[in-house]
C-alpha cells in the first residue's frame, strides 16, 4: 500500500511541531509540484539516500485486452523510472553498513 499525501502531512506535522500545518502543506506542494514540473521537462532527479526519477520514453506497441481479447495500439508515451539508491536497498534488505 502507498502513502497518502494527508498521511505524510501529519507525520511531518509530528515531526516539526513548531510549524504550522498550512506551512507543512504549503512546503510540500511546493516540492512534489517541482518534482513533477522537472519530470515533465525530462529532467533527472535525485534524493540522496532514497533514490533517483527520471523519465523514459516507451515506444508504441500493439497490445492485447485481457478481457476482450482485441488488440489496442498503445502509442509513444514518456513513463517514469526509479531507481533506488545503495543506502535504500541496504536498508530494505536489513544489510549491516
Amino acid at each position: 500500500m502507498g502513502i497518502v499525501k494527508s498521511k505524510l502531512l501529519k507525520q511531518i506535522s509530528k515531526s516539526f511541531p513548531n510549524f504550522s500545518k498550512k506551512d507543512v502543506e504549503k512546503v510540500t506542494n511546493i516540492i512534489l509540484n517541482e518534482i513533477k514540473d522537472s519530470l515533465k521537462r525530462g529532467e533527472r532527479i535525485e534524493i540522496r539516500g532514497w533514490g533517483s526519477l527520471s523519465t523514459r520514453i516507451q515506444k508504441s506497441s500493439i497490445r492485447r485486452n485481457p478481457k476482450t481479447g482485441d488488440k489496442v495500439a498503445v502509442p509513444t508515451k514518456k513513463v517514469i523510472y526509479w531507481k533506488m539508491s545503495k543506502e535504500m536497498f541496504k536498508k530494505i534488505n536489513d544489510e549491516k553498513e
